[in-house]
């Protein structure tokens, strides 16, 4: 192939990690671990930083929510904090945080749960965060095991708050997410049965390979 030939074919080939790269692009931007097994498999919160993709990261949301209505938005600690205010201000809800144990200076119910690591922790809500039959989105950044939201779950429903629905990044496949999609409407930008879906359930995204930093710089 020529020189020309070649310059032409790189022109033209789609750069997946710009908002022209296609559907749910800003997912490639996502940062693999680099620091071993005690964390997370991934960092999502390249996302955040690049505006291009927060932007469109919460269109896709709040498109995919429009058949559920909610009265409030419920964050998990921490991550959930940035994904559920961000929504919460979209969709013109307050917003709630669940907090690790010991953090809020009010009365505060709490619960027990197994992360995503198998470790034992507590979360808690302020006691009372909402009148009886108020619909609350949970939302978190990333639901691995589920046990984390488990817990968000039971703090909500023993104040007699109606789960109005799961929210995050991606919902990995195993058998509590499965029964979360039964017993909730679940949103998620990793839509279910895609190709990335089955990446995430690997944990390991075929975008790594080629993975930059740079990837996520905000633009100026």
């Amino acid at each position: 192939m020529s020189q020309d030939g070649e310059t032409t074919m790189n022109a033209n080939k789609t750069d997946i990690t710009e908002p022209t790269g296609g559907d749910r692009w800003y997912l490639n931007i996502m940062s693999p671990n680099t620091k071993g097994e005690k964390f997370a498999w991934l960092d999502p919160t390249t996302i955040y930083i690049n505006g291009d993709a927060f932007h469109d990261l919460l269109n896709d949301l709040v498109s995919d929510l429009e058949n559920v209505t909610c009265d409030v938005i419920a964050g998990l600690d921490a991550m959930g904090f940035v994904l559920g205010s961000a929504l919460a201000t979209r969709l013109g809800v307050g917003f709630l945080p669940i907090r690790k144990a010991g953090k809020l200076c009010v009365d505060t119910d709490s619960v027990t749960f197994s992360n995503y690591s198998g470790r034992m922790q507590d979360m808690e809500m302020r006691k009372a965060a909402f009148a009886a039959g108020t619909k609350v989105l949970l939302v978190d950044q990333w639901i691995e095991t589920g046990g984390t939201m488990d817990g968000a779950i039971r703090l909500v429903q023993r104040q007699g708050g109606k789960v109005a629905g799961l929210v995050a990044i991606a919902m990995e496949d195993n058998e509590k997410t499965a029964s979360y999609r039964q017993r909730f409407p679940c949103v998620t930008a990793v839509l279910p049965d895609s190709d990335f879906q089955q990446q995430c359930n690997r944990q390991s995204l075929d975008s790594f390979a080629n993975y930059e930093p740079s990837m996520a710089f905000p633009k100026w």
